[in-house]
Formats: C-alpha cells, structure tokens, sequence
C-alpha cells in the first residue's frame, strides 16, 4: 500500500526490519537498504533500468533475499515543492511497483539528495568516473537517512 506522509508509512511499518530506499531515474534506480533496526542507510546499488517487468523482478529478489519490511520512494518535487512529470513518473511506478511487491510504500521529498551526496563525494575525494558510478545510490542513501531520521524523530515523540 502506497501512503503519502510518512506518519501513515511509519504506522503501517512493523516495529522491525529493514527498509530500501529508491532514488528513481530516467536511465537508473539507485538503492540503499537499512540495518534492521532502522538506524543506518547504505547505498548498496545501482540498477540500470530496462522494462518495469525486469526492474520490478530485480527490486523483489533483494527485498527477499534481505528480508525487507517497506520501500522509500524518493519524490522528485520542484524547489517550489509542486510536482512536475518525474514526480508524476514516480507515482506511477509506486503504483505499479505496489502490485508486484506488496510492502508499504512511502514518499520522501528528495530535493537536493543528489546534490547533498555530490558534495560528500567531491570531499571524500572521489573521482570523476567513480562518482558517475555511485551517484545515484548514495543519492538513495541520502532519501533513505532522512526517513530513517524523521521516523526515530517521530518515534521519540510517540514516546514522550
């Protein structure tokens, strides 16, 4: 099930278990995955994206093989914060993606996640060549880190 604010993502989440997060491009889909106890993002790859079919068959085998418990969907809004046509392709595979993997799905704002990992990259001294290899799944760890903190942020407000 597909939930537009993170409060409903977070309520239909087990206590437990790891997240993927998506940085969804044109041409790739970047991925990071949690630890399971959602405290750290990794970016683990990147997929070169042919036809929805296979990218979809890809995304399952590592949501099994890792024991995966929801998707984080970066959303691509414009700096005004409207939505614009890659937000629209976003949703679209959200909802295509729901039918075949049935795991809750929740959106992050991703402004400026692929800028905010070009940074870290520039500073940790990384090639030209190699950035253009990780860009997009650190991109995805950046969407995914800021889920992760928004959630211990609204966890601890449960709590209080």
């Amino acid at each position: 099930m597909i939930h537009e604010s993170i409060e409903e993502f977070l309520a239909a989440l087990p206590r437990s278990g790891a997240l993927i997060g998506l940085d969804l491009g044109t041409k790739t889909i970047g991925v990071a995955v949690t630890d399971g106890l959602r405290r750290i993002a990794t970016p683990l790859l990147t997929i070169r994206r042919t036809k929805f079919t296979e990218d979809a068959a890809r995304l399952r085998a590592i949501t099994a093989e890792r024991g995966l418990v929801g998707i984080v969907l970066g959303l691509p809004r414009n700096m005004d914060g409207s939505e614009g046509p890659r937000a629209q392709s976003t949703r679209a595979f959200a909802r295509n993606l729901s039918q075949v993997l049935p795991l809750p799905i929740g959106y992050w704002d991703e402004r400026l996640s692929t800028v905010a990992a070009e940074r870290a990259l520039i500073e940790a001294d990384t090639s030209r060549k190699r950035r253009a290899e990780v860009i997009d799944h650190v991109a995805a760890g950046y969407i995914l880190q800021g889920v992760l903190d928004r959630l211990d942020w609204l966890g601890r407000e449960r709590n209080a």
